[in-house]
């Protein structure tokens, strides 16, 4: 017919499109999860290309959705267990668990959470360090190393600090694990220069960091799992190109 496969896959999105946001058929509707599923590089499971479809005016059921991706068997890729990376075993202060799992805040800059995550390259360890604003879940700062350091978690945190300026009588938490790196002095010496108080997990309990594992979680299994990096720069790049995309175009759960 002389069309080729990119022109027809466009023919297909643009019908989908013009057809009636209620009511949509099956086949109307296939088109629309494909594509969904597709910008996510086939992370989605069936909530979030659901959510996606309410967002873009598509009105349909959610039992539907999940019944015609299991029908076609799409599929969003499964979440792993990872391995804690932070050394909790010193003597450094360590500060009480104020946040308390409250991860739900009702404006930005009440409350960040911070954690650690490393990547394997051929060179050694790329060590990824966050600051995640709980409200809307964005990552609001980043730092990368080779080295677990102090510095690289004071880096994420003056980076939030200066895309956000809150000012330092508005309560902000900082919230993480009892690594060292955040028990450090220089650390703590940050968190006092800009306002902020420190909040720190309970010993050994994993749920109160439940936020940053969900968002560590997200870049191994949605962008890194079956990645093999042969330099540190080639997998800064990845998580570069992943902390782009996951701040403006990830559906974030909890905003719906």
């Amino acid at each position: 017919m002389g069309v080729s496969a990119t022109g027809f896959h466009g023919h297909q999105v643009r019908c989908a499109a013009n057809c009636p946001r209620r009511g949509v058929s099956d086949t109307a509707l296939l088109v629309h999860i494909r594509v969904a599923h597709a910008r996510s590089r086939g992370s989605y499971g069936w909530p979030r290309i659901w959510q996606g479809l309410l967002a873009d005016g598509i009105r349909v059921g959610k039992h539907r959705v999940q019944k015609l991706m299991q029908l076609h068997g799409i599929y969003g890729k499964g979440k792993r267990r990872f391995r804690v990376t932070t050394d909790s075993a010193h003597d450094l202060p360590i500060s009480p668990n104020m946040l308390d799992r409250q991860f739900t805040v009702t404006e930005p800059d009440k409350a960040w959470v911070g954690d650690i995550t490393y990547i394997p390259t051929d060179e050694g360890w790329l060590f990824l360090a966050v600051v995640i604003d709980l409200f809307s879940r964005q990552i609001v700062g980043w730092s990368m190393d080779e080295r677990m350091k102090s510095s690289l978690v004071i880096d994420a945190l003056r980076m939030a600090w200066f895309k956000r300026h809150p000012p330092k009588d508005s309560g902000l938490l900082f919230h993480s694990d009892r690594g060292s790196q955040y028990a450090s002095f220089d650390f703590r010496n940050t968190l006092l220069a800009y306002g902020i108080a420190s909040s720190m997990s309970r010993r050994g309990n994993c749920w109160d960091n439940a936020c940053s594992e969900t968002v560590f979680g997200s870049l191994k299994v949605e962008r890194l799992h079956g990645l093999k990096f042969k330099t540190r720069r080639a997998a800064k790049d990845e998580v570069m190109n992943w902390l782009l995309w996951y701040n403006q175009d990830r559906l974030h759960s909890t905003l719906h």
